[in-house]
């Protein structure tokens, strides 16, 4: 069976990094977040292509994820772990030079016994209560901490995709009062914390979705294009109904065409009777369900008949898609499939 195409344009994540850091200012280094291998674009392909114009800092997830990283970047850049020193990592870290952003009392503790005198950074919770530390326990192990001079002191923003929201203002203060004086690099802002200006970039910024090609980075260039290939066209009479559960009926004779691609590759049951796929500038409904592999399209208004509909590309992007389902750009992002024929283009040194 013909497969479906993604094609990742290397130059556009390469450009978008560039705009981001731009707008970071000169006096902040930007970084940039590879976690879900590179949100699901191959990291083993974006990394280097970013080493080689100058980033020289990566953040992943987990140690398992900085491993893959380190091999295709090679031994210089820095190399940060968000989930901090998980137990059973510690010869992972050591071995890799990977960069743990300890979370908690227990993470430092076993960094400082496991690991002494390896890098490491700090995590810390201005708000958010996922991940960090909070300000009693922080202020506690700081002295211990700077002595050891960690190599990064970081927080994350949770509303930075929403400007005007006063959690933002409240995390800034917060992340100053915690650090402030300290004489260590901090890192506040992802993508959405670089448009919120230069009082968020501090000395290291980490542009992630953005990178990609999706919001809040409404500016980026289109980084990722999928293709679905037709396997066959039938006519369809009033009346008549398509796939499972005859969730779409024929009003008017209407020719469906049924593409590759389903559930399996990462698309949501959510997009049947309600997105549309493209056939160059011509916009094309998606009816009836999403099965595991396949999805029809009413192709009833075209003159010709389509090899192939883009549904992700510069005319409908991860945001205007996740939109129609009720969810984000990132999730539509990271759950692409492994079975599309991926295509790289651009990224040459």
């Amino acid at each position: 069976m013909a497969t479906a195409s993604l094609r990742i344009d290397l130059d556009a994540i390469l450009s978008n990094w560039r705009a981001l850091d731009a707008l970071s200012g000169p006096q902040t280094e930007s970084g940039a977040v590879v976690k879900a291998d590179s949100y699901s674009l191959g990291a083993a392909r974006v990394a280097p292509v970013l080493a080689r114009a100058g980033c020289r800092k990566f953040f992943v997830a987990c140690a398992e994820e900085g491993a893959d990283i380190r091999q295709a970047v090679g031994e210089t850049p820095e190399i940060y772990i968000f989930g901090g020193h998980a137990a059973g990592d510690s010869d992972m870290i050591g071995d890799l030079n990977l960069i743990p952003l300890l979370n908690s009392p227990e993470q430092l503790n076993r960094h400082f016994e496991a690991l002494p005198g390896k890098p490491f950074g700090i995590q810390l919770d201005t708000g958010m209560n996922r991940l960090g530390f909070e300000a009693d326990d922080w202020f506690k192990a700081a002295p211990a901490v700077l002595h050891a001079g960690p190599k990064l002191i970081m927080s994350h923003l949770f509303c930075a995709d929403t400007p005007e929201h006063p959690a933002n203002l409240a995390q800034l203060t917060e992340f100053r009062r915690m650090t402030e004086g300290m004489n260590v690099p901090r890192s506040l802002a992802a993508t959405g914390g670089i448009l919120l200006g230069k009082d968020y970039h501090f000395d290291v910024t980490r542009p992630g979705m953005g990178m990609y090609g999706g919001l809040p980075f409404a500016e980026a260039k289109p980084v990722v294009t999928l293709s679905l290939p037709v396997l066959q066209v039938r006519d369809v009479h009033p009346g008549e109904t398509v796939g499972y559960s005859a969730a779409w009926t024929a009003e008017v004779p209407s020719r469906v065409a049924t593409v590759a691609a389903g559930y399996a590759d990462g698309l949501s049951r959510r997009l049947g009777n309600a997105a549309q796929v493209w056939f160059g500038d011509v916009p094309c409904p998606v009816i009836g369900r999403i099965s595991m592999d396949l999805i029809t399209v009413d192709i009833t208004h075209l003159d010709d008949t389509p090899r192939e509909f883009d549904l992700l590309g510069p005319r409908q992007g991860v945001d205007a898609v996740g939109e129609v389902i009720g969810t984000i750009g990132y999730e539509v992002m990271t759950s692409l499939g492994h079975r599309y024929e991926r295509h790289y283009v651009g990224g040459a040194s």
